[in-house]
């Protein structure tokens, strides 16, 4: 078995367990006594443990086309797997040293696995997700380190920007290579192209956005810097969508889901720029990120892949819609909560959690036993 059907369920069962936790921590009931809580164990847990699952779990099966090598299989497969979960039960029981132990040990055993067959087929195109990976896993170290006390505590919340950042990175790469090939091989008529220029301006601009970030916790930079930072990846990203043609895209759900969730992306941006300016709070191109352009493509990419990695139909069932116009509607939701009074805040904020997860309860009861069955084709995989 090939490692989508591993980490795309462990995503979507902790999706459906996370965030009723996190729900119920609003409400005052407190489900931990361990390394984190609160506030801390949610954005961790949602870019270290939920982002991170389906991110290995794509990796671990693309990583194989791309390069033509294997990727870990089998027992190796399963001990990667079990090392994810003993992490995410760590995190909430303890003891603390064990569970940054366990949790941070589970990134260069991911890296290893990805950056191997890369490395020896000499896939330079893809040298850059494995430095990405690299990123991450420093981000991560040095978000345990300013939890456990060595490096200063407000660092925690630095790294997971930057975690955040680098994951959009991720994404705008695969984006870019998914959506158009997609959409051509589905359209005969289109025409999507890239743009040498546009490309440099939308991928300089996100790594200088993230660059300007953590300067700024050191150094002064002026406001104006960011935002200007960000109307540019705004712009550019939007006129990057467009090139791909996705209005070509509304005849078939698993086409038109990607860019969909793509378009959320210059959206977050503006919002990150307004919040620079206090017009709109942090929360607001956060949770437009996360539960708009992220969690949005991943559900669109967990779906299209285990269809055609178990060998069906790329063709999605109403059931498949109802779970993306669902996290559509939370991260609406989720994201307009900021805009009205605090007395609406927390339900609203209560609502969107509720609705995101059952997105992904329904994409679980859909997609479960595909993911635990052999391929329909009898081929391996």
């Amino acid at each position: 078995m090939l490692g989508f059907r591993h980490f795309y369920s462990l995503a979507a069962i902790f999706a459906v367990v996370a965030i009723p936790l996190w729900l119920l921590s609003l409400s005052g009931v407190s489900y931990t006594d361990g390394y984190l809580s609160g506030l801390f164990w949610h954005s961790h847990e949602m870019v270290f443990g939920f982002a991170l699952a389906v991110m290995s779990g794509f990796l671990l099966t693309a990583v194989r086309n791309w390069t033509g090598l294997p990727t870990p299989t089998g027992l190796p497969l399963a001990a990667l797997a079990a090392l994810w979960i003993a992490g995410r039960v760590l995190i909430i029981t303890g003891p603390p040293m064990l569970a940054v132990v366990v949790d941070f040990a589970f990134f260069p055993l991911l890296i290893l696995a990805i950056a191997r067959p890369i490395i020896e087929n000499r896939n330079r195109r893809n040298y850059k997700v494995v430095a990405l990976l690299v990123l991450i896993a420093l981000t991560h170290g040095v978000y345990h380190a300013a939890s456990m006390g060595p490096l200063p505590a407000w660092l925690a919340f630095t790294t997971v920007i930057t975690a955040m950042d680098l994951i959009t990175i991720i994404l705008a790469i695969v984006a870019g290579r998914v959506i158009p090939a997609f959409t051509k091989n589905a359209v005969p008529e289109s025409n999507p192209r890239h743009a040498g220029w546009l490309e440099v301006l939308c991928f300089g601009s996100l790594v200088l956005i993230a660059a300007t970030r953590i300067a700024g916790d050191w150094v002064p930079i002026p406001v104006m810097v960011p935002t200007v930072l960000l109307v540019v990846a705004a712009v550019s990203h939007a006129a990057r969508l467009a090139l791909w043609q996705p209005h070509l895209t509304t005849h078939s759900v698993l086409l038109w889901m990607m860019p969909a969730a793509y378009s959320w992306l210059p959206v977050a941006l503006v919002l990150r720029a307004l919040a620079q300016h206090s017009v709109v709070g942090e929360a607001a191109w956060i949770h437009a990120l996360t539960t708009g352009a992220i969690s949005g493509f991943m559900l669109a990419m967990m779906m299209r892949s285990s269809l055609g990695h178990t060998g069906r139909p790329l063709v999605a069932s109403g059931v498949d819609m109802s779970a993306f116009v669902l996290l559509q509607l939370a991260a609406i939701v989720r994201v307009a909560a900021g805009l009205f009074p605090m007395a609406a805040y927390q339900p609203m904020v209560i609502l969107s959690g509720a609705i995101w997860t059952l997105a992904f309860l329904v994409f679980l009861l859909r997609y479960l036993p595909m993911l635990v069955r052999p391929r329909i084709d009898g081929r391996p995989g």
